[in-house]
């Protein structure tokens, strides 16, 4: 009987985790969608802590030229295929290659590009100006 409940223990938690919905970008994670909707793809969803706890800033922003703005680079899937910025790594070598798009176009379509939940966002004000003193009107 131990047995029994302990396997129906076991499937159920398996059927709970399959469940799961999709995740979403979390905070700090850049969505990137410059050319994404256009494309008829979903945005990418770059994990920006995950790929920062295991190198340094340099990594990527001096060795692969990313600029420190979210949307400030001219991302396409030729360049990337081509080895340029994303391409450097995810090549099939260092990481999984370009063929499954869902790992990376992963984000709800007509997201915009963003750094997700940045503070930033909280203080535009109408018309577009930005900074504190934006956020005190």
């Amino acid at each position: 009987m131990k047995r029994l409940l302990a396997t129906v223990g076991m499937g159920l938690a398996l059927v709970l985790f399959l469940a799961i919905p999709v995740s979403r970008a979390e905070y700090g994670d850049v969505v990137i969608n410059n050319f994404s909707d256009a494309a008829g793809m979903r945005p990418v969803v770059f994990p920006h802590w995950f790929h920062r706890v295991r190198f340094r800033c340099k990594v990527c922003h001096a060795d692969l030229g990313f600029k420190f703005q979210a949307g400030g680079n001219e991302i396409n899937m030729v360049k990337i295929i081509d080895g340029e910025y994303c391409g450097a790594c995810h090549n099939g070598e260092i990481a999984w290659s370009v063929e499954n798009c869902n790992l990376c176009h992963s984000g709800v379509p007509g997201t915009p590009t963003q750094v997700h939940e940045s503070t930033i966002q909280k203080l535009v004000a109408p018309g577009g100006k930005t900074g504190p003193a934006a956020a005190k009107k």
